[in-house]
């Protein structure tokens, strides 16, 4: 499939790649709509159904973070991403020059039994907006809408584009890497007003953490394990 893609030459397709035996196609937003007609409609790909829809955020992307020693797992040493930051701390920096904010279609074609991964780009980070596909797969309404949701990316020509998971009156886009863990703003009711308000966030604002697993734990488990084995033995 990937060898018929490269050889069909389609205007828009600027890459083809396999990784792990996944196709994977980029393709510049302007010509997005004539690659998905293209590959629905042509005999020899006849992708018939999009099955997801996902956007990505490239925030901080292939910065260095991790530190593992050749095998297992060790602390961040950087912190790139906003999960391991400190209340406060200042959010890193999106390279103004690479684009943020990527819409990934996987497609399906039952005719070939093949799938693919359909990734554009938005060319604006402030303001992401890629074209909509409901006009060539209805399936993807709704995940459109849970992209914009989550991920604030805009979908032209959508005619219901609203927020899907979050309520109407959710602050952010809570799947961008530099949303705050504690969110911006929290709901309650109340008794007074007799209605639901809402209010800025109260909690304590918290770090995470990445989990440690070291073999020592493992060691000093089995050895726990085994002092109350023969503890108990020795008391039978």
């Amino acid at each position: 499939m990937a060898a018929a893609l490269t050889a069909a030459g389609i205007a828009g397709v600027t890459k083809v790649s396999v990784i792990n035996d996944e196709l994977s196609l980029e393709v510049d937003a302007d010509h997005l709509l004539a690659v998905a007609t293209e590959l629905r409609d042509n005999p020899t790909f006849s992708f018939e159904q999009l099955m997801d829809v996902c956007g990505v955020d490239y925030l901080a992307y292939g910065e260095d973070e991790w530190e593992t020693g050749g095998s297992g797992f060790s602390r961040g040493v950087a912190s790139a991403s906003i999960g391991r930051m400190s209340f406060g701390d200042e959010v890193p920096e999106h390279n103004s020059d690479a684009p943020r904010f990527a819409s990934v279609y996987h497609l399906l074609s039952l005719q070939h039994n093949a799938r693919a991964r359909l990734k554009v780009f938005a060319k604006d980070n402030e303001f992401p907006v890629v074209p909509s596909l409901t006009s060539i797969w209805s399936s993807a309404e709704w995940a459109e809408r849970e992209s914009f949701d989550l991920m604030g990316i805009h979908y032209d020509g959508h005619t219901d584009l609203r927020r899907l998971l979050t309520d109407y009156g959710f602050v952010g886009h809570p799947f961008r890497k530099d949303f705050p863990l504690v969110g911006n703003v929290e709901m309650r009711y109340d008794p007074k007003k007799k209605r639901v308000i809402y209010q800025p966030v109260s909690i304590e604002p918290r770090v995470l953490v990445p989990k440690v697993i070291r073999s020592t734990a493992r060691r000093n488990t089995d050895t726990a394990v085994e002092e109350a084995t023969q503890e108990g033995q020795s008391n039978a």
